[in-house]
């Protein structure tokens, strides 16, 4: 029988340093040239390097470039769509400089973009290669601290000529498409204040065999339309996805209008954070293949006749990234009993090729904690959340207690959780400590109304759905109402700031660069982001009021409860003084504050050093808060005040 230990108490195989080894992220494009597949993944014990990896057509896996070479680019600060590759070569984004780079198959780096006068002040993503050149987003800082101007390029790949200007004008660009033939070229841009989520326009236009565009024409979005991901078959016809339906389905142009190809209460797109998401493609035949998601859970799909069949795996979620290669499927998939992993299915048989897993033993299968879908209700209608519980072959909690859970918030917030076996959620529920991952109202995985939810109302609907989660929770017995915890990154460390002022559910929260101040964000902050609040509380400064309000720095005073804050030193999105700010008001008002900051690290935090000191930092303080005894020998945490 299982020994009855303390929640967070138990002793647990899975260390923090095992966390960061085996949370090994697959990121960017993932890219098909000839029988060799590319793609990025994060290193964690390489200070989270950016590497592009190579795996032959025989199996062999190697690493593309130099020794130092991180592929991440820095357009909109959040990047994706870092590199390229044709016939061998491949064209990548150095992180340190923002220059392209063209890697040759020897693996020699040679700059192919001019040294831009402001440093890392010119930088290029999304890539679309025709031969010897290529059509860019970029994005220039003039480091005089005017706002970013954003266009399309056409690159010489050769480095002889300099960039030439091919679509500007817009504030924002992304997805330059060149068709098989190499003779359109389809483009989205939008606008401030829209996001791209909100509103985005499809332009398409001639390309002549130097790379001229000519007679660019507006087909589709506008106002109160959201296109993503323009795609061409391979039989040339432009695809896109549009949420004119409701929900992100995908459309084809076929010369004079547009027409539904599948109509379906599920999203075949991602919300445009980052460049390079995909989320369908093509077979070799011409059938179309997507992974889908619903407030069900997520699906790969195939559309054969006009009906879409899944394709069985074993894979309960998937990373926003897809590529085909004749009948097989190439994504990133989780299931409910094994990590992320790149992997090859066969879109007929179901045959699956598992190229690239983790690094690191796998976690024994009796820790594995299986998502659970949480539906609960709000004023607006259902809500939903996955719900992870503790779990341990060889102990229990004591008799007639429930376990301690930590909300958990998404960032975005324009964003969405899925269920997977993720080694950082095992961490805790191997301890005895429950995870409530929630989709609250504004989330993007049940359509646009329900996106819309958060329209004026962030720091609002969020702050009560997730307070409304963790009641569902305790109320069914399996949450103890004492010991609800809540935890969230960037925007979901602001819904967790104001969930501990605005709400006494909670016995402490954890904060990960999160937003304190509404203010200050709206203006200083990236170009990308700084008209979001526009839809989300209010124009500024026309609605100052609302920003003041809504602000976790407003409301510092009526937080009682422990908080532990989190902050990269580099980061851009959300700087350090947010999170000083709101120490320093905490240690005034005798609440009690950890405060831990990162150097080096930006908005997330890359490094294994770094996942590991704060996934330890937070078991130690909530050990302290809680009053239990963690198993693991821990740093110690330095608690200012109460």
């Amino acid at each position: 029988m299982p020994t009855a230990v303390p929640f967070g108490s138990w002793p647990s195989p899975i260390s923090a340093a095992d966390t960061a080894r085996s949370g090994m992220r697959f990121l960017d494009t993932i890219a098909v040239d000839g029988s060799d597949v590319y793609w990025v993944e994060s290193r964690p014990q390489e200070g989270g390097r950016s590497v592009i990896v190579r795996r032959s057509g025989a199996g062999t896996i190697d690493d593309v470039g130099p020794d130092d070479f991180n592929a991440r680019t820095r357009v909109h600060e959040y990047g994706g769509g870092a590199f390229a590759v044709s016939a061998g070569t491949v064209f990548a984004t150095r992180f340190t400089d923002q220059r392209l780079y063209r890697i040759d198959p020897e693996g020699i780096a040679e700059p192919i973009t001019p040294e831009p006068p402001v440093a890392s002040g010119v930088r290029y993503a999304d890539l679309a290669v025709a031969g010897t050149w290529a059509i860019a987003v970029r994005e220039t800082h003039d480091g005089g601290g005017r706002e970013p101007v954003n266009d399309l390029v056409r690159l010489d790949l050769t480095g002889a000529e300099a960039p030439r200007v091919v679509a500007s004008g817009a504030d924002f660009f992304a997805a330059p498409r060149l068709s098989p033939d190499g003779t359109q070229l389809a483009w989205l841009t939008w606008n401030h204040p829209d996001m791209p989520w909100d509103a985005t326009t499809l332009w398409l236009a001639d390309v002549d065999a130097t790379g001229s565009v000519e007679t660019p024409r507006r087909i589709a979005g506008g106002t109160g339309e959201s296109i993503l991901q323009p795609e061409w078959s391979p039989a040339g016809v432009l695809h896109f996805a549009s949420d004119r339906t409701g929900w992100w389905n995908v459309h084809r142009w076929d010369g004079s209008g547009v027409e539904p190809v599948h109509l379906a209460a599920a999203e075949y797109a991602a919300p445009h954070w980052v460049f390079g998401s995909r989320r369908y493609g093509f077979l070799a035949d011409g059938r179309l293949v997507a992974i889908t998601v619903s407030p069900e859970g997520e699906r790969l799909v195939v559309l054969e006749d006009g009906r879409e069949r899944q394709i069985p795996t074993p894979f309960v979620s998937f990373h926003d990234r897809i590529a085909t290669r004749g009948t097989t499927v190439l994504v990133t998939g989780a299931g409910p009993d094994r990590p992320t992993a790149m992997v090859a299915i066969d879109a007929d048989s179901g045959a699956i090729e598992v190229l690239r897993q983790p690094d690191g033993p796998p976690v024994d299968p009796r820790y594995h904690s299986i998502a659970e879908r949480i539906v609960f209700a709000t004023p607006d209608g259902p809500a939903y959340a996955w719900f992870y519980p503790p779990a341990h072959p060889e102990v229990t909690g004591p008799p007639g207690e429930s376990p301690p859970i930590i909300v958990a918030i998404h960032g975005g917030p324009s964003s969405s959780t899925v269920a997977r076996l993720d080694p950082e959620i095992l961490f805790w529920t191997s301890r005895g400590i429950g995870i409530l991952d929630v989709d609250y109202g504004g989330s993007t995985m049940a359509g646009r109304d329900y996106r819309n939810r958060l329209d004026g109302q962030w720091g609002v609907v969020d702050v009560r759905d997730c307070a409304l989660a963790a009641a569902h929770l305790a109320a069914s017995g399996r949450a103890d109402p004492q010991r609800l915890l809540i935890h969230g990154g960037s925007a979901g460390g602001f819904t967790t700031l104001l969930a501990l002022a605005l709400h006494d559910d909670f016995a402490a929260g954890a904060s990960y660069f999160g937003v304190t101040d509404l203010e200050a964000l709206a203006t200083d902050t990236h170009k990308f982001e700084s008209r979001y609040l526009d839809r989300l509380v209010g124009p500024y400064p026309e609605r100052r009021d609302l920003y003041v309000a809504r602000s976790p720095i407003t409301h510092v005073a009526e937080i009682r409860v422990p908080v532990l804050l989190l902050q990269g030193l580099d980061d851009e999105v959300v700087p350090p003084s947010q999170a000083r700010m709101m120490r320093d008001a905490l240690i005034a008002n005798r609440v009690p504050v950890a405060y831990l900051e990162f150097p080096g690290e930006g908005h997330g935090f890359r490094s294994a050093e770094a996942r590991i000191r704060a996934i330890e930092a937070e078991l130690a303080f909530y050990g302290e808060v809680l009053g239990f005894q963690p198993a693991d020998t821990l740093p110690a945490i330095d608690i200012i005040g109460g």
